[in-house]
């Protein structure tokens, strides 16, 4: 584990590094609290510090009271090192936010446990935050394809309506249908449906703009979410997608594949609800497959040549 020592002398931090070194540690030395505070605060900063109270320019108690101050997601585990015995001494210590309290001068088999101690702590929490951000991710996106799921892609549409309703700038919204996916599935296998659901998802993220969304909403079903623009081209981004899912070779465990997709594109107004910017752009796809597949078909109030602003 990579630790920091702050220490002012220089025969207590030799001796402090030196143990700790020993015992297979990555030993980062600094003599004032103000270097140890700016190194805490690096990105990959020590998790680990043992931090001694009198030092110049800043003492341990302040550096660790503006470290604290930060509430920081990920805090370093701190060991206040002091010669200060008495109980009053050892509360300011720990109530200034020190994880523990090593006394000078002090003893090598101590200093290892207190280390010991501090190091599983920080794993712990390390692990806590990866379980939590893991949690956080599968509450958001898809577990097949790793776009947003359909109740995060939804949340995103109405907030994206709420904006439309303060700032007058429309959204269009794309449902967007491989077409024929059960052949896909009865000929092929489930195994290589999902290789299709996984090489489709890629193709629509790599050809959206970098500030459009896009979420699998059920099946072999997915939303684009699209902010609109004045004076640009309603139907390039829609076209684009149509065009260059077919032109995709979509490797499987069955082979390369190629698909097709029928997309319906609505467009709202401020009047819009979700509901029905949905019903609209599901009755444009329907339109879609009724007409051959392998198609864009735009609701009337986004049809090319109409007078609604462009993407």
């Amino acid at each position: 584990m990579r630790i920091l020592i702050a220490e002012d002398d220089a025969a207590s931090r030799l001796a402090l590094a030196g143990i700790l070194r020993k015992n297979g540690h990555d030993v980062l030395e600094t003599e004032t609290g103000s270097e140890a505070l700016a190194e805490f605060l690096k990105p990959d900063g020590p998790k680990l510090g043992v931090i001694d109270w009198m030092m110049p320019e800043m003492n341990g108690l302040e550096m660790i009271l503006k470290i604290r101050e930060l509430q920081l997601e990920n805090p370093p585990y701190l060991i206040i090192l002091t010669a200060r015995q008495g109980k009053a001494d050892i509360i300011a210590g720990l109530g200034s936010g020190a994880d523990d309290y090593l006394l000078k001068p002090f003893d090598p088999g101590e200093l290892f446990a207190r280390v010991e101690v501090g190091r599983r702590v920080v794993e712990m929490r390390e692990e806590l935050i990866k379980s939590r951000l893991a949690c956080e991710r599968q509450a958001i996106y898809d577990s097949l394809t790793g776009v947003l799921n359909r109740r995060a892609i939804l949340d995103h549409l109405h907030r994206e309506m709420k904006r439309l309703l303060r700032q007058g700038n429309p959204v269009a919204v794309g449902i967007c249908d491989i077409d024929h996916f059960k052949k896909v599935n009865d000929k092929f296998g489930h195994q290589a449906g999902d290789d299709v659901l996984m090489g489709f998802s890629r193709v629509l993220t790599e050809n959206l703009r970098e500030y459009d969304l896009l979420g699998r909403i059920g099946g072999e079903e997915f939303l684009v979410v699209a902010s609109m623009t004045p004076g640009a081209d309603l139907t390039a981004l829609f076209e684009r997608l149509c065009r260059k899912v077919s032109e995709s070779e979509i490797l499987t465990r069955a082979g390369s594949l190629r698909v097709t997709v029928s997309i319906g594109v609505a467009c709202a107004a401020s009047d819009t609800t979700v509901d029905e910017l949905i019903e609209k752009a599901d009755a444009a796809l329907y339109k879609a497959k009724e007409e051959g597949r392998n198609k864009v078909v735009y609701d009337r109030r986004c049809a090319p040549g109409s007078d609604q602003p462009g993407l």
